[in-house]
């Protein structure tokens, strides 16, 4: 379980990037995160993963608190930033060198055949896509088991085609360890499509404005009319996330109102 307790971070310069976050995701859920520019989601990723200090508040995952980089918690970065003089297959086995050997190659054979890329060991990551790249930085984070797994936009510079693909692969990657997954992103599709939960942010400073549950079965199909619902659903509360001192609650009717909708990112 993943838990942010009153989670606050205030820079030198006074900007208060996040007022007072608490939020608890369950194992094995997976949370989109989305809202619009300044409210914060990238800084709380930072302060999940141990890569900053909050200025109030804490992050634990079970009983393990995070103030530093902590195999626990895994991190997808937006580029998949593969190390070139790397195989793709030592690439995946990087952050597992302490495993035996055995067990190492084992991982990342099951890593590969999973994300479609099961003759691709012996490459290069220049001899890849940027669709294939991004799938095997999401098998290198995951082949370590880590409880909790962030991803910040990570499929945000690819080809509708291809994040459409690597949506469905990261689904079932994660369906074979099952382990916490919080993603920011931009696209509201992307967040109905894999999200259990959607965390819709508030600017200035960042803050929870709604948290609107996705109970659509698995596989989801994006054409339906219950996935457009909650597409709407999430477009009306970004709009209302824009609104100084807006109600959640009316964000949250179906008033088809959708005025800054445009402009959230």
């Amino acid at each position: 379980m993943l838990t942010l307790t009153h989670l606050a971070k205030t820079y030198p310069n006074g900007t208060q990037a996040l007022g007072g976050i608490n939020l608890t995701v369950a194992a094995g859920e997976i949370v989109a995160v989305i809202g619009g520019s300044g409210c914060g989601k990238s800084t709380m990723l930072r302060l999940i993963a141990g890569l900053d200090h909050p200025t109030a508040g804490s992050v634990k995952v079970d009983d393990l608190v995070i103030d530093q980089p902590h195999p626990a918690v895994g991190v997808v970065f937006q580029e998949p930033r593969l190390l070139p003089w790397l195989s793709i297959a030592d690439n995946i086995g990087f952050g597992i060198t302490d495993l035996p050997r055995a067990e190492r190659e084992q991982r990342v054979s099951r890593a590969l055949t999973r994300i479609g890329l099961a003759d691709y060991g012996r490459h290069w990551p220049r001899e890849l896509s940027g669709g294939q790249a991004q799938r095997v930085a999401i098998a290198r984070a995951l082949v370590a088991q880590p409880k909790v797994l962030l991803l910040d936009e990570p499929f945000s510079a690819l080809d509708a085609f291809t994040r459409l693909s690597l949506q469905d692969a990261l689904l079932s990657l994660w369906a074979a360890q099952k382990p916490t997954l919080v993603l920011v992103t931009h696209d509201v599709q992307e967040a109905v499509a894999l999200a259990d939960r959607i965390i819709v942010m508030q600017p200035h400073p960042g803050r929870i404005f709604l948290d609107i549950p996705v109970d659509l079965p698995r596989p989801r199909d994006r054409l339906s009319d219950d996935f457009f619902r909650r597409e709407r659903q999430v477009l009306r509360a970004l709009d209302g996330s824009l609104t100084v001192d807006s109600d959640p609650a009316k964000a949250d009717a179906d008033n088809g109102q959708t005025n800054a909708a445009a402009m959230w990112w």
